[in-house]
């Protein structure tokens, strides 16, 4: 069990190139994060590669139980990972934040241990026999974005440790320090080599994925990284999973009670500051409930306390970054100058401490604005009027991304009809972004490819064998 002190001491760099962590909520230095080179990698390679025969060898039940051990010690180090990944992501301790994203942590541990994935007879008739099952890639470069550090991590860690693949993981080097101090916690329990860490920038990132020891790599991030990736890897026809860029749509149709999805709305778009692929980031609502839902969602949305994520009152925080922030800067300044409407926000305070962006809602703006067209992955929405089931439905589709959606109706049969007609990985119905292990998630177009979560997960990051005869 680790104190804060003791798991940061554990990840602070103490020599070689070092980078300094500051707080994103206060500017206050937090302390220093090693900054690997590519003879760090040359070295993790090489131990995992090491370690990955004796780690498939095992029996898959011990490597089940090797994962629900994992998640005890996540448990026993709980609040001293969320002190961490609150003070260097910026995300409050309460709400859905950094303590739900360490408890997830867990959860998915003991729900990827759970999991079944038997040996399956596909033909066994006068004709032959044939069984398919699964065997393990090897080794698994795990690339993993700022904005969920931790989770996203285990989301890639867990299937492919329980599958018997060693991983080597490149956390991102706006979350250094949280990505090595997942990573400790977990080393405490498992063999060595089977999870390696390196730090660095992306020329780090390039060279793993073009490490021809490395058999499958899983890379959540910008849909223009994601290009980059498979570029990389070409030469080597290395296996991938690719979770990219989203600019989820929601859909409100006309026969909705504002004020009852006013919370759920919310929590779609703005969990994490709205720093989440799979949040709601364009609205578009039905003419004949549009004001309602815009000042339901309003009144709901000015309750929401943002500041200081240690606070334990606040439920927003900061945006990880001033490159995120000047790009939510710069897409509601346009709409402004479009002449959207400003209904909350839109107005931060620049002299303050961190980077802040105020809880902001944009009405009456049109669906060519640069905020509906472009994925803002911050705290503001823009809400669109909408009057013909055909048109919004072109409107949603009309980006290349593909990664959620979200329909919104008191006739379930109504909004599973227009559910099917939206080009999206997943589409929830009247809630938006939830997601659960068992349940496979993807995206579509051009925000990626390939399946995580469930026995779908399990299987991407392994190779399929048939045994005939």
């Amino acid at each position: 069990m680790y104190t804060y002190d003791t798991l940061l001491a554990k990840v602070t760099a103490t020599g070689g190139t070092f980078r300094e962590v500051t707080d994103p909520a206060t500017g206050v230095l937090i302390g220093l994060a090693r900054v690997g080179t590519l003879a760090d990698l040359d070295s993790a390679v090489a131990r995992a590669v090491d370690a990955r025969h004796g780690w498939a060898a095992l029996p898959d039940g011990d490597r089940r139980q090797t994962l629900l051990e994992l998640a005890d010690a996540v448990d026993a180090s709980a609040e001293a990972l969320a002190l961490i990944l609150s003070r260097e992501q910026g995300k409050p301790l309460n709400g859905p934040n950094a303590r739900f994203e360490v408890g997830a942590c867990a959860s998915w541990l003991r729900a990827t241990a759970a999991l079944e994935l038997p040996t399956e007879t596909v033909l066994d008739d006068e004709s032959g026999h044939a069984e398919l099952s699964y065997r393990p890639v090897g080794t698994v470069g795990v690339i993993t974005p700022w904005n969920w550090p931790m989770m996203i991590a285990i989301w890639q860690i867990a299937p492919s440790l329980r599958m018997g693949n060693t991983v080597v993981a490149k956390p991102s080097e706006h979350t250094t320090l949280s990505g090595l101090a997942l990573a400790a916690v977990i080393n405490d329990v498992l063999p060595a080599g089977v999870l390696e860490v390196v730090t660095g920038a992306g020329d780090v990132g390039d060279a793993l994925v073009r490490r021809p020891e490395i058999g499958k790599v899983m890379f959540t991030g910008s849909t223009a990284t994601g290009s980059k990736v498979i570029a990389a890897s070409a030469g080597n026809i290395t296996r991938l999973t690719l979770e990219l860029g989203g600019n989820d749509a929601g859909v409100v149709l006309h026969d909705v009670d504002p004020t009852a999805i006013a919370e759920d709305l919310f929590w779609g778009a703005f969990i994490n500051t709205g720093q989440t692929c799979a949040a709601l980031k364009r609205l578009y609502v039905h003419d004949d409930v549009y004001d309602a839902v815009v000042q339901a969602l309003a009144e709901f949305a000015a309750k929401m306390p943002m500041g200081v994520g240690t606070d334990e009152a606040n439920v927003l925080g900061p945006l990880q970054n001033k490159m995120q922030f000047d790009v939510v800067d710069t897409l509601v300044e346009d709409a402004k100058a479009r002449g959207a409407r400003i209904v909350l926000g839109g107005d931060p305070d620049r002299d303050r401490p961190g980077y802040f962006y105020p809880t902001t809602l944009v009405a009456d703006i049109d669906d060519e604005a640069a905020l509906v067209q472009k994925e803002q992955f911050g705290p503001a929405l823009p809400i669109v009027r909408f009057s013909d089931i055909e048109e919004v439905i072109a409107a949603a589709n009309g980006v290349e991304d593909g990664l959620g959606a979200s329909v919104w109706s008191a006739d379930r049969d109504a909004a599973v009809a227009v559910a099917g007609r939206l080009q999206a990985g997943t589409v929830w119905i009247n809630s938006h972004g939830g997601v659960h292990p068992f349940v496979p998630f993807g995206g579509a177009k051009r925000s990626g490819y390939g399946l995580e979560f469930g026995t779908e997960g399990l299987k991407s990051v392994a190779v399929p064998q048939v045994i005939s005869g």
